[in-house]
């Protein structure tokens, strides 16, 4: 099996002193969860964590959201936060397993590659007794960041239509069922309900449970239940690339890496007038 993505809080606080552990607070929330992440950072955080704004690093020239900046500006904003080459960096959220993956999957993309999970998120250091603190981040000194973006983790529209239409890649939606079948609108003006014609629809709630990806058995039937073949080739995506990256990394956890994760996602797809939407199951 594969090197585990994920460190236990055990762990964690075991190194949490060393000086080149980098704990990065990646929580982000949808609006309709009504949470703030940085008011929640303010109140209390793991010692030491770095507050990394999904929002802010990301590209904000771009209308869709979430986008990966340009590399030489994700670069200099990491140098910003303190983070940069030889790192071992650690990230999580609040929810235990939310959008810490899209977080981990973009410092990979940008050539980091010893990049951790919490397992189990801010919640499970709290119930494991761990101290947190509150107010704001404590200063760092800037670091070196060599950004070595890997193109190859990206998939755009068009390699998204390719993959549909000679069947080379299957094309993984993360959203739930009633967005995916189209019965509910989309959060985002002018993005139609609906999905891509021959995607398939793996919610990325169904490979979770309490904050944790589940148990191998029940993420293989999940995927299986999908319809989706761990033999084949994987694109995920999702509304706005964020849960994509949960299921990619359940893909990894099986020793399955993901071709893809397709960035521009449903936000990108659904508003252009120009691709197919289909609506009703897969």
């Amino acid at each position: 099996m594969p090197t585990s993505p994920f460190v236990t809080p055990e762990w964690l606080h075991q190194r949490l002193s060393a000086p080149d552990i980098i704990v990065l607070d990646a929580s982000w929330y949808l609006p309709a969860q009504g949470r703030d992440a940085e008011a929640e950072y303010r109140a209390a955080h793991v010692p030491g964590a770095i507050r990394f704004d999904l929002d802010a690093m990301s590209d904000t020239d771009s209308p869709l959201p979430h986008m990966l900046p340009p590399p030489e500006v994700f670069s200099s904003r990491m140098r910003a936060l303190g983070v940069g080459d030889g790192a071992q960096v650690v990230v999580y959220d609040g929810m235990g397993l939310f959008s810490a993956p899209r977080v981990r999957w973009m410092l990979q993309t940008f050539g980091m590659r010893d990049v951790k999970i919490l397992e189990g998120g801010l919640p499970a250091w709290i119930a494991a007794g761990y101290p947190t603190e509150d107010g704001e981040p404590r200063p760092r000194d800037r670091r070196h960041f060599t950004p070595r973006l890997d193109n190859g983790a990206i998939a755009e529209g068009n390699d998204i239509a390719r993959a549909l239409a000679n069947r080379s890649a299957q094309v993984v939606d993360a959203r739930s069922g009633p967005r995916f079948r189209g019965e509910e609108a989309e959060p985002r003006p002018g993005v139609r309900p609906g999905h891509m014609p021959g995607a398939k629809n793996l919610h990325y709630a169904a490979l979770q449970a309490n904050g944790r990806l589940r148990d191998e058995a029940s993420l293989r039937a999940a995927i299986a239940e999908a319809g989706v073949d761990l033999d084949r080739p994987v694109i995920t995506t999702c509304g706005s690339g964020v849960t994509a990256a949960i299921v990619s990394l359940a893909l990894e956890t099986l020793g399955r890496q993901p071709r893809a994760l397709y960035d521009g996602s449903w936000s990108e797809w659904g508003s252009d007038p120009d691709r197919p939407v289909e609506t009703g199951p897969a």
